[in-house]
């Protein structure tokens, strides 16, 4: 490479994650030529510090819950995890933190990628600064996607860089499990690894600032995954902040709103992430370097006719299955809009993004696994919807039952009491992540409740549940 190259592509997509490739997918599918760039793995934060390790790291501890809850089962897994073998099992589906598969399906069609720190250094005008030192200019005829995704977000604490916290990146690599494990947070990877380290045999202790865990679904499913948690051998704190850390010969002591001192031997921070924007040349086209960018549903930044934001970085929905929804959407309005076709915008159209507003699902790994879809109970009375919302015993389920003795779980249904659809959908129990597709299929396809009683759910299975919860919301 020269030291300085100029190359013109039809699109450049800044960001090789799960969302940059399906972008580079979709434009290459519609024949349009496109340039991935990359500073780090090619697969991104999904693929070798967030989902796959994490679900890797997950599925030993669920396999062996639920096997300690089968009978003439029970008596044969009551022992420890082979943490060893856990943490090969998660190097594998990590590819040892190596890209070459990915690399290849990038080849594959016919994608060109360029190692390197990529800005923005005008419109439709992306500079790559390579690993030696040199830079090639990229242009884009049509489009420039921004598919950077997010990091971890740490507190101010004074002094924290010096205590080396964990992020969940640090979680979900660690080659050692820690004797002490202090987890700060509530959400998501807060949950899903203090079980995860729990099982492996650190002592964990959660401190939630907040009133309870997962805090952006129905409030009985952190209730059920704290309850959980605690039976597990976890020191769950809610209501308890921490102000400030320290680490001393080795250990680290947090120090807790009450002036209680917490001793760990490593603490994870998971208290949320920001948009990696910041030093993407955003100032060089008149945005702030470091912000969240505000997309239309085509996923085109506002006020830029060439720029989109896909993923995390428009902080519409941060799952990477709806980031990889973003981007067949947006690769398919580039396209459009690349051809001169129409653009079809209008709500669920093939160029809008209409999902991220009212179907948006997620599943938590954590045991009881705790899976929810659309809105809220809470959510949809505050977006003026009249609804009401049923419950349902999961224990009370034939196919639950034979699941898993003792079988603990809930289930809940906002229905739209004007339209007669679900707003949302929400399960916690052992195994319910498998059923939320149907849940998805509901609340996105907007079916009539009267049209749901002929979806037969099969016997004896979880999925019966859909029945109960219809007869609930009829008697109700």
């Amino acid at each position: 490479m020269t030291e300085t190259e100029t190359n013109a592509y039809d699109v450049v997509v800044l960001g090789a994650g799960p969302v940059g490739e399906n972008v580079a997918d979709r434009t290459r599918a519609a024949g349009l030529t496109t340039a991935v760039v990359e500073s780090e793995l090619v697969g991104g934060e999904c693929s070798y510090w967030a989902c796959m390790p994490s679900k890797a790291l997950l599925r030993p501890v669920i396999a062996r819950a639920d096997a300690r809850r089968v009978p003439g089962l029970r008596q044969s897994v009551q022992g420890p995890l082979d943490a060893s073998a856990v943490l090969a099992h998660r190097d594998y589906y990590t590819s040892n933190w190596k890209d070459d598969g990915q690399v290849g399906w990038l080849d594959s069609i016919g994608a060109d990628l360029h190692r390197g720190h990529g800005r923005l250094t005008g419109p439709r005008t992306v500079t790559v600064t390579g690993p030696d030192g040199g830079e090639r200019v990229l242009t884009a005829r049509h489009a420039v996607a921004v598919c950077t995704g997010s990091r971890a977000a740490l507190p101010g604490l004074p002094g924290l860089d010096a205590v080396k916290p964990w992020t969940s990146r640090e979680a979900t690599s660690s080659q050692t499990v820690p004797g002490r494990l202090i987890v700060i947070g509530g959400g998501v990877v807060a949950t899903e690894m203090a079980t995860v380290w729990q099982a492996l045999g650190s002592q964990v202790t959660l401190l939630v600032r907040g009133k309870g865990l997962l805090p952006r679904m129905e409030p009985f499913a952190g209730e059920l995954v704290a309850e959980a948690l605690k039976e597990a051998g976890a020191d769950v704190r809610t209501g308890t902040s921490v102000e400030s850390v320290t680490r001393e010969n080795g250990t680290v002591v947090a120090v807790t709103g009450t002036g209680e001192r917490i001793e760990a031997d490593e603490i994870l921070f998971a208290t949320g992430r920001a948009p990696r924007t910041d030093d993407i040349g955003l100032e060089s086209i008149g945005l702030d370097p470091g912000s969240w960018l505000p997309v239309d549903d085509s996923l085109r930044v506002t006020g830029h006719d060439w720029l989109y934001a896909v993923g995390d970085v428009n902080h519409r929905a941060l799952l990477t299955h709806q980031g990889k929804y973003q981007a067949r959407i947006a690769g398919a309005a580039i396209a459009a809009r690349a051809t001169r076709e129409t653009l079809l915008a209008e709500p669920w159209g093939a160029h809008a993004a209409t999902a991220d507003h009212t179907a948006v699902p997620q599943v938590v790994f954590t045991d009881p696994e705790a899976a929810a879809v659309g809105l809220s109970l809470a959510e949809a009375e505050e977006a003026g919807h009249r609804v009401r919302a049923v419950d349902v015993d999961l224990s009370t389920v034939s196919g639950a039952g034979l699941y898993a003795d003792g079988y603990q779980g809930r289930a809940r249904m906002v229905v739209d009491i004007e339209d007669e659809i679900l707003r949302g959908v929400t399960f916690v129990g052992p195994g319910v992540g498998e059923l939320i597709h149907s849940a998805t299929i509901a609340v996105a396809g907007q079916v009539p409740v009267s049209r749901l009683w002929h979806a037969v759910p099969s016997y004896p299975t979880i999925s019966e549940v859909w029945l109960r919860l219809l007869e609930a919301y009829r008697d109700a």
